[in-house]
């Protein structure tokens, strides 16, 4: 479809991002006879996250033959964990093989939806001004779509380049000059070794120390991908097994032993890295394994101790024109600064305008604790299914497995209100009632109380998490009850 055109339109089925989520979702819906879809996006292709995320040293953090479709399998993965490149190059061509690309309606932001509750059906306005209506709305925009703009006095005022890890301006030169880094999270820890080599200087400013694991990066050879594409069960089993073991070894409460053996385990990965006891005693984590995303690197710790690469501790007093200036009253001169300070993970559907029945606003009701049935419907919000919403993401194993679980959820209810005549879908307030005080008990438990992070909203509610393994929540997902929803059937004529 390319980019959006005028005029006013209708579907069955709106779905609002093209990455991972909605295209899996896509490919579904297709497959049941489902075809009177469409997908947007903002972005100029398909892909999502992996789309706009070229910063240096991007990879992801799962296995590639885990961190894929089970309907799409990828005998052709080169190594354990794809980098940003391959992982594009393997959505877009699911898009292409299935289908799905057709419907895309690329460069096209949707602004706002709005349920029109005489006709059952959902409003939605683009960026171009162009309306659409569709009976069932699926949000697939994720959860990291927002980058986290950090507080820090003095910020704009900084006279070189600064960018944000996730908004990565390649034009920007980096050789030769003297460049900080503000963060030490996934990003930065994959952002640093990649661009050390290159640089005079950099500083990279750490607020707290992150668990590290080894990456145990290995190539597949030519052999395993032709065994791959010639036996598809033999591939099967390779993802099933690499499934198994991290849900086997996901850990997320409070006296698991798991957790300490892990922690045994990174901490040996830092001395093993590290041999200055005091560089290692400013690597060495504050907060429980776990509490915060665990990582994964074979290279930052000795990128970290380059001669020419400096740990700043310190806090971030302010920012001038030429330097980062830190508490201790350091100056440290800089050229370009590079912001790898994360998402805005707990401010779901972000820049979309989601009204329901009865005018109520999503954003409003969402203001300080965002919730929904399953991490999907909310009342109030008819035909309306969030994929990877609150509660929703992973302790340790990988997102996919949540997204075809949500997007066959999806593809059951709308069979469900096609065989018994049904107009629209709304979760009770029971039902979101009962699911979300089962899951303020399991979370109790977890270690994710143990600190703050991006897990958590101002007021310390827990909203990305969940507290189960994948398979709990494939076995949560796998009927869609229709006790648990108010059925509008249609009106004929």
């Amino acid at each position: 479809m390319g980019s959006a055109g005028a005029g006013r339109r209708d579907v069955r089925v709106a779905v609002i991002g093209a990455g991972a989520g909605g295209l899996g979702l896509g490919i579904l819906l297709l497959g049941a006879g489902i075809d009177d879809v469409v997908l947007f996006d903002r972005a100029d292709g398909v892909g999502g996250t992996w789309r706009v995320n070229t910063y240096p040293g991007a990879e992801c953090d799962v296995p590639s033959h885990l961190y894929s479709f089970s309907f799409a399998l990828n005998p052709g993965w080169t190594k354990t964990f794809a980098g940003q490149a391959e992982i594009l190059a393997y959505l877009e061509e699911c898009a292409e093989r299935s289908g799905v690309r057709d419907r895309v309606q690329t460069s096209t932001a949707v602004r706002s939806v709005v349920w029109d509750d005489e006709r059952c059906r959902w409003r939605l306005r683009t960026e171009h001004g162009d309306e659409w209506t569709a009976q069932v709305v699926v949000s697939a925009v994720g959860m990291f779509n927002a980058p986290a703009w950090p507080a820090i006095a003095g910020l704009d005022a900084f006279a070189g380049p600064v960018m944000h890890s996730a908004r990565w301006d390649h034009d920007v030169e980096l050789a030769g000059r003297r460049v900080g880094v503000v963060g030490t999270g996934a990003s930065a820890v994959q952002i640093v070794p990649a661009v050390a080599g290159d640089v005079a200087h950099l500083a990279l400013f750490q607020r707290s120390a992150p668990w590290i694991l080894p990456r145990n990066d290995r190539p597949y050879s030519d052999d395993d991908k032709l065994r791959f594409a010639a036996d598809a069960m033999a591939a099967r089993r390779h993802r099933k097994g690499i499934e198994r073991f991290y849900e086997g070894n996901t850990a997320f409460r409070v006296g698991d032993p798991r957790l300490a053996a892990i922690e045994a385990f990174a901490r040996g990965h830092l001395e093993a890295s590290v041999a200055d006891p005091g560089l290692r005693a400013a690597l060495t984590p504050d907060d429980p394994i776990g509490c915060k995303r665990i990582l994964l690197s074979d290279d930052f710790y000795a990128a970290i101790q380059q001669d020419h690469v400096e740990l700043v501790t310190a806090p971030i007093d302010r920012v001038t024109a030429s330097a980062v200036v830190t508490g201790d009253g350091a100056e440290h001169p800089l050229d370009v600064l590079v912001l790898a300070t994360g998402y805005r993970a707990t401010d779901y559907l972000h820049g979309l305008e989601v009204v329901g029945r009865d005018g109520r606003r999503l954003h409003d009701e969402w203001a300080s604790e965002p919730r929904a049935h399953l991490g999907m419907t909310v009342p109030g919000y008819p035909n309306l299914f969030i994929l990877y919403g609150p509660n929703t993401n992973q302790g340790g194993n990988s997102i996919l497995l949540i997204l075809e679980a949500q997007a066959r959820y999806v593809v059951r209810a709308l069979r469900a209100m096609e065989r018994d005549g049904l107009a629209a879908l709304e979760v009770t307030d029971e039902a979101f009632t009962a699911y979300n005080r089962s899951l303020d008990d399991d979370l109790a438990g977890t270690v994710w109380t143990s600190c703050r992070s991006y897990f958590r909203t101002p007021s310390g509610h827990i909203a990305t998490q969940l507290p189960h393994p994948a398979g709990w929540y494939r076995g949560r997902t796998h009927h869609v009850d229709l006790a648990d929803f108010h059925r509008r059937p249609v009106v004929e004529g």
